[in-house]
């Protein structure tokens, strides 16, 4: 079985920095990409960025410069560094998973608040 645990969010003000962390636990599994989400209160789960099995990332527009997908070795731990942060970027960030035969997991979140 597959878990996916985040880790650092918490709060911080605007224009400062986080990196949250997702760790991966589980075996028999090969990994085709993993992204980060995030939910705002009362909004949409959408999109942050996505590393895939090859390094290769992409991001949303609205974190792109600001926010970078890392990742230690090919599974362990996958990092989101958070520069620049605003107000709206307050939210709870979740890690989500991809195997390579299509299975997909996701984690419980960690909550990232960016006071002004």
């Amino acid at each position: 079985q597959v878990q996916l645990v985040e880790s650092g969010g918490g709060l911080v003000q605007a224009g400062g920095s986080l990196r949250l962390s997702c760790a991966v636990s589980g075996s028999g599994f090969s990994i085709n990409f993993m992204d980060w989400y995030r939910q705002a209160p009362g909004k949409q789960r959408e999109f942050v960025g996505r590393i895939s099995s090859g390094g290769s990332t992409n991001y949303a527009d609205f974190v792109k410069g600001r926010f970078t997908i890392s990742r230690d070795n090919a599974k362990n731990p996958v990092y989101l560094q958070m520069n620049s942060l605003k107000p709206e970027d307050t939210a709870l960030y979740l890690c989500y998973l991809v195997t390579m035969n299509g299975r997909n997991y996701w984690g419980k979140g960690t909550l990232v608040t960016v006071s002004s």
